[in-house]
């Protein structure tokens, strides 16, 4: 289809708002403004070293982790693109310790705005892509009523409570995936007009992959049901799976889950033993939740491991998880690995857990 016909994306969110005519139009502009944001962000990313934005900033957030410069930079744009219209009670960011208020010369609106500004920023500095995440909640109705501060406990609902949700691509080109619950759509940036166009409608995942993607110098930490899954794709097509698989590693979770959108694979960062204090490295409200909403409306299947991670109640901000998100049936076998006993491990089996007898040496 030529560029000069492709659906914009204000022109996608007017055809969904027809659908329910009752709509204000402010989830409309909201996500336009976020749009807004993500636009500010690329342009700064495609700059690097010429805008003066690599490097560290010099401080940690809350998580205690090193800020790069923009990270810092593309919080401040994602609040300043929001916080003005509106549409918004209250925002929460990776990179805050507690959430923004809208200030008081701005209106409020019904909704709550989480995000994490910069996924991936330990890869800013060797250009690899990074993203944006983001996730609307609407907000309590008594604080909508009253006017009331809102507080932590407002922004703990689980993922299924997601009005949308999704992410920003600053790679070759700037992409937004995004789902409002009717399906999952990417959107490129026409970089001649600035605007969005749908290039990516209706998004889905291949139900079966031979993919994976782990960081696997984490082996010696992984619990049983991780090692065995990791252990049997290894094996490939002499192993149990009976297929040869292929191993993914970006270190940019934006990066992994559009791979993952565009042709099938399954991520995982499990929970493990390497931190005790810390049931999982990533975030549920900034990173699971709207990755997970994003993989479940494309047909795809987002879980701790466990249990649905979209089923899963906050009990924190900041709280930390693990993720196993992607093509269905991998993360299918991978839950019914957790719910089996545990093997016991044999180093001179008889049997192989293939066929009758092990492969003469």
């Amino acid at each position: 289809m030529p560029l000069s016909r492709r659906t914009t994306l204000t022109q996608f969110l007017i055809e969904e708002r027809r659908r329910f005519p009752e709509a204000s139009g402010d989830f409309n502009a909201l996500i336009l403004d976020v749009a807004m944001a993500c636009k500010a962000i690329a342009r700064s990313v495609a700059f690097g070293a010429l805008g003066d934005v690599l490097g560290a900033q010099g401080s940690t957030n809350v998580q205690g982790e090193a800020q790069q410069k923009l990270d810092v930079i593309a919080n401040h744009m994602f609040v300043r693109a929001n916080e003005w219209g509106g549409h918004l009670a209250a925002m929460a960011s990776e990179e805050m310790d507690e959430p923004c208020a809208i200030p008081a010369e701005y209106p409020r609106g019904k909704y709550l705005l989480v995000f994490d500004p910069l996924d991936g920023s330990s890869n800013i500095d060797v250009n690899v892509s990074v993203g944006s995440i983001f996730s609307v909640l609407r907000a309590p109705a008594d604080a909508v009523a009253s006017g009331r501060e809102l507080t932590t406990a407002d922004f703990l609902q689980p993922g299924t409570q997601q009005v949308a949700a999704g992410y920003a691509l600053y790679g070759p080109t700037t992409m937004l995936v995004l789902t409002v619950g009717t399906g999952v759509h990417g959107f490129t940036l026409d970089p001649n007009l600035g605007e969005f166009k749908l290039t990516h409608p209706s998004i889905r995942i291949p139900d079966d992959t031979q993919e994976f993607a782990i960081n696997a110098s984490n082996a010696r930490f992984w619990e049983p049901p991780v090692k065995r899954y990791v252990d049997e794709c290894l094996a490939g097509r002499t192993g149990p799976r009976g297929k040869d698989f292929n191993m993914r590693w970006i270190a940019s979770m934006v990066a992994e889950a559009h791979r993952i959108l565009m042709r099938g694979g399954v991520f995982l960062y499990p929970r493990d033993t390497k931190d005790a204090s810390k049931p999982g490295r990533l975030r549920l409200l900034y990173e699971a939740n709207p990755i997970g909403m994003v993989m479940e409306q494309a047909g795809g299947r987002a879980s701790t491991g466990r249990e649905p991670v979209l089923a899963v109640q906050p009990d924190g901000l900041h709280q930390r998880i693990g993720l196993v998100f992607g093509s269905k049936h991998e993360v299918e076998r991978i839950e019914r690995y957790h719910r089996e006993p545990a093997m016991v491990k044999d180093d001179n089996p008889l049997f192989a857990s293939r066929s009758l007898f092990r492969d003469a040496a």
